[in-house]
Parts: C-alpha cells; sequence; structure tokens
C-alpha cells in the first residue's frame, strides 16, 4: 500500500477505530435498577435494634437503615399472611382484595398438603407488571397464595422463578421433608416432623431438629437468583419465614443467647414445637434474619450490583401472639403498641420498613410519612415511569429520593379483618377510628384515638368527636366491596349469622 493510500484509509476508518471500544461489563447492564424485597414473617415493629430492641442483636439492619432510610408510621394491609401477601402483591387495600383471611385448605401432613386460598386465573402482580417491563422475577420463600396445581401457582402470577415454602402450615416447621421450586417438589434431608406435638419421652426436644434448615435453602437460592440475573434487570421477593413459630434455629444462632435469659423450657402446651430455650432461640431467629440480609447485601456488593440495587425490608405483620414460648413483653416487640398479630390495634399492623439504594437514597434518614405495603406497586410503577395495573396505593418515592415536596399523602388507610370476631380501622391523618368483634355485634361502636398524643390507643375519644366518626362511616361504605366468601363478609352483610 503506497502513502497516499495509506493516507485515505486513515482519513477514513480513523475516526471509526477512536469511536468504537468494547463494552465494559458495567455499561452492559441495563440502567433500570434491581429491586430486592426482603419480607419478615411476624416481625414486630420492636424488635429491630434500629427500633429500639435492647435484647436482640440485628446489626446488618441496623446497618441498611443507617445507609438508607426508616419509616416510622408504616403498616402492614393485614394482620396476617396470607392477605398481607396479597395485598402487598397486586396493591389492593383489605376491602377490595380477592384474599382478605388465612384460608386453609388440607392438613399439615404431606400427604395432605392444600395450602391456602389461590389467588385467581387473571389477578395482576407486581411480578406481572415487572416482569412485562423486562425483569426477571423471582419469589424465594414463603408463598401462602396457592399451590403449583392451583391458579395460585407463583410462576403463573408473575415469577419467572420460585422456591420455597407454598403452604403455610409446612412454613410452621424449618426442617421439612421439602419445598417446592418451580411447581416440582424439591426433597430436603430431613425426617418428617409433625410440629404441633408435646413434649414427650418418645417426642424429645432432639425430635424437633433436622439436617437441613430451610432458611439456608432459601439464602443460597437468592444468592444463585442474583448472580445469574446480574446482566439483566431482576425484581426478587425475598419471603423469609422468620421469625414465625415454630422455634427452630440452628445451634449457631442459638448459643449466643444461651444464659442471657430468664427462661424455662417450652413444653409444647400451646402448639408448636417444644424448646428447651424458647427466649433465646427466638432471639436467635431474629438475629439469624439478619444474618441472611448481611450475606444478601455482601453478595451485592461482590456482584457489583450494591449501587444499581433498590433494597426494601419489611415484616407481613406484627408480633406474634404469646403461643409456642413467644414472650413479646418481654422483647418489648412492639415497643409500647397495643395488640399484635390478628390485631387492627397499632401493634398488629404498624411494622418496620427500611429502604437502601447507594447514591439515590440519602443515608440516615427516618421519615414519619403515612404509607402502607399496598403502596409498593404504586411506588416501582412511579420508579420505573410505568402505568400502573389499577390499585389502592400512593407512591411514596419521591420520600425514599428525598423530594418530599412532591409526595402525595393519603386521605385514609382502611383495614378489615374477618377472623378474630371481625374488625375494622381507618386511620385518617392522626385519628384513627377501630371497632372489633363485628360478626357477634354488627353494632359495635367506633373506638377513636389520637395517634400524635397516643399511639398505644389508650383514651378512646369517640364520644368527643361525632363528626369525625361520621367521616369514618363514609369510608367504610365506600371502600367495602362484598367479598366472595361467606366468612369474610361481615362489615355489611346481607345474610343473618347463625
Amino acid at each position: 500500500m503506497n502513502v497516499k493510500k495509506i493516507a485515505l484509509f486513515l482519513l477514513f476508518a480513523l475516526p471509526l477505530l477512536l469511536a468504537y471500544r468494547p463494552s465494559t461489563p458495567l455499561e452492559l447492564k441495563s440502567k433500570k435498577p434491581n429491586i430486592i424485597y426482603i419480607f419478615a414473617d411476624d416481625l414486630g415493629y420492636g424488635e429491630l435494634g434500629v427500633y429500639g430492641q435492647e435484647k436482640i442483636k440485628t446489626p446488618h439492619l441496623d446497618q441498611l437503615a443507617g445507609e438508607g432510610i426508616r419509616f416510622t408510621q408504616h403498616y402492614s394491609s393485614a394482620p396476617v399472611c396470607a392477605p398481607s401477601r396479597c395485598m402487598l402483591l397486586t396493591g389492593k387495600h383489605p376491602g377490595h382484595a380477592y384474599i382478605r383471611g388465612n384460608y386453609e385448605l388440607g392438613e399439615f401432613s404431606d400427604d395432605m398438603e392444600g395450602g391456602q386460598m389461590p389467588l385467581p386465573e387473571g389477578t395482576v402482580t407486581i411480578g406481572h407488571m415487572l416482569k412485562q417491563s423486562g425483569y426477571h422475577t423471582g419469589i424465594i420463600g414463603k408463598w401462602g397464595l396457592g399451590m403449583h396445581n392451583t391458579t395460585g401457582n407463583p410462576n403463573l402470577q408473575g415469577f419467572d422463578y420460585s422456591y420455597g415454602y407454598l403452604c403455610q402450615k409446612q412454613a410452621h416447621n424449618y426442617y421439612p421433608t421439602h419445598l417446592w421450586e418451580n411447581g416440582k417438589w424439591d426433597t430436603l434431608n430431613n425426617p418428617p416432623i409433625s410440629v404441633h406435638q408435646r413434649l414427650s419421652p418418645s417426642t424429645p426436644f432432639e425430635y424437633f431438629i433436622g439436617k437441613e434448615y430451610v432458611v439456608d435453602n432459601m439464602t443460597a437460592k437468592a444468592l444463585k437468583f442474583i448472580e445469574q440475573g446480574k446482566n439483566k434487570p431482576f425484581f426478587l421477593y425475598l419471603a423469609f419465614p422468620l421469625p414465625h413459630l415454630s422455634l427452630q434455629v440452628p445451634e449457631k444462632a442459638l448459643s449466643p443467647y444461651l444464659g442471657k435469659f430468664p427462661e424455662q423450657p417450652y413444653t409444647g402446651d400451646k402448639g408448636y414445637s417444644s424448646q428447651r430455650y424458647p427466649l433465646s432461640a427466638y432471639a436467635g431467629m431474629i438475629s439469624y434474619l439478619d444474618e441472611q440480609v448481611g450475606i444478601i447485601m455482601a453478595a451485592l456488593k461482590a456482584q457489583g450490583l450494591d449501587e444499581n440495587t433498590l433494597v426494601m425490608f419489611s415484616s407481613d405483620n406484627g408480633a406474634t401472639f404469646d403461643v409456642g414460648g413467644v414472650n413479646a413483653a418481654f422483647f418489648n416487640s412492639v415497643q409500647g403498641l397495643r395488640g399484635l398479630k390478628m390485631d387492627v390495634y397499632e401493634g398488629g399492623i404498624r411494622v418496620p420498613f427500611i429502604a437502601r439504594w447507594k447514591g439515590k437514597i440519602q443515608p440516615g434518614q427516618v421519615s414519619d410519612h403515612l404509607s402502607v405495603q399496598y403502596d409498593l406497586m404504586a411506588t416501582l410503577a412511579d420508579l420505573l415511569k410505568l402505568e400502573a395495573p389499577k390499585n389502592d396505593g400512593i407512591s411514596y418515592l419521591p420520600t425514599l429520593l428525598g423530594k418530599k415536596e412532591l409526595q402525595k399523602q393519603h386521605p385514609f388507610l382502611y383495614w378489615e379483618y374477618p377472623e378474630k370476631g371481625g374488625q375494622i380501622a381507618v386511620r385518617m391523618g392522626n385519628w384513627k377510628g377501630v371497632k372489633t368483634q363485628m360478626k357477634t355485634n354488627p353494632a359495635a361502636k367506633w373506638e377513636l384515638y389520637d395517634l400524635s398524643s397516643d399511639r398505644s390507643e389508650q383514651k378512646n375519644r369517640a364520644g368527643e368527636l361525632p363528626q369525625r366518626l361520621s367521616e369514618l362511616d363514609q369510608v367504610v361504605a365506600r371502600e367495602h366491596v362484598p367479598s366472595h366468601i361467606k366468612d369474610w363478609e361481615f362489615v355489611s352483610p346481607k345474610f343473618k349469622r347463625n
């Protein structure tokens, strides 16, 4: 090639060569953020150090809050497992949601495993919404919204990958014979354990300890999911069963607490498995949950995903009532709030909520923004600039990103819960109305509390503010849509109860 030809080549080719450079792994990654929503089970408002817990150590979750934002007035959508999970995923409040209680099917034994009432065909979940937006979606942990052979199969409800318990009753045992992976039985190295047996010579404490602790399996699957999805945006709904009963925990999580609490053996007289060290076991379960969060966060950093992943953490409802060896009062599990799981008082529905997104959420924030778990769909749609399916939520993205001036407020929050006698609650600003025992007393009167000065709901102000009670009635009349289940229809039933 002569000098003239070389000059012409350089004239035309050099700009193209300079413009080209191979894409780095970082550039290949989608700009859409990864999203991980970690859901604890029966974790009380006050059971993390950053929420005032003094006896149980939760360093990783405390760090998560320190690196992000912690909400002080965040609520679960319902005070028990299945409806809370349904409403989280569908964005519907309890007056509109398809599942409003723990409607149990089947029994505890493997051969009678039937799960709970399934989500119906045509349900639109967060999984569907994100999958249609190009996300790889996964549910790992406790599902509780239908078995593999029903319309509630998570792989039919917006999730590309599923692993864990499909039936909540199976989740009473942390050493089950199996879990479910994409609708297929996954055998574990555990003998059959009937956790609701009392201590006896034939069922000693050791009977309730297996070889494979399911939380370890779930974390391992979560790490694999993150690894496989690192070059495509992913949504991981990580629904750990901890610290729901039974009191079963690995020795390495139990031992740090032994000798620190005044405890007596629990022998199974109030259900669930017996435990020689019930207080230590409960504390150990929460600390083990905390450890899993630490493992997940370390994996994100190792994979280079730390700055492009929004991590959220909450609980499906308040702390469990005193069965199975649990002692909520000893641990101050709800920080002085009234009620526990299955109550629409604050202790049953106010829950921890932490969000971290490095570089987007300013660290060390504490927010009193009034929010609820059925806001999640609206929030993620707002984040990704999607048209959200019809839902009852309000995006809290402005609060996450420090744009409080753009934050819309809920005119009301609404709960109805058909179990424990039938209960409803409405929060409007700082005022909260509660009705209980409505199945036996359809004319039950409102209790009214000013949460700004009475967070423990001790002083009933209903007699002082009749206009406020009228406003509560209007919310209930407008928001309640009749349920498809007779047992759930107690707000304005069109039938007489026996």
